[in-house]
């Protein structure tokens, strides 16, 4: 685990920022990760083929939340 915390360490801010607002949120009308966490909550989320497209949409967002709470505890 200390691993996957030092190479989310060692990315940039820009580069995980720009993941969430191109990747993360594209499609951009609906967001794709909005769509799949509401099909997610309403057990709609059946197929492989959704849940690869949340894990995919939804990748730079946890990279931004770890990146946040490595900072946090660094104190950066």
């Amino acid at each position: 685990m200390k691993s996957i915390l030092s190479v989310v360490d060692q990315l940039n801010w820009g580069v995980v920022i720009v993941m969430c607002a191109t990747l993360g949120l594209a499609p951009f009308s609906p967001p794709h990760i909005v769509e799949k966490l509401s099909m997610l909550i309403r057990g709609n989320l059946i197929k492989p083929l959704d849940w690869f497209d949340l894990l995919l949409h939804g990748v730079p967002w946890i990279l931004l939340i770890l990146k946040i709470m490595v900072s946090v505890i660094k104190g950066k």
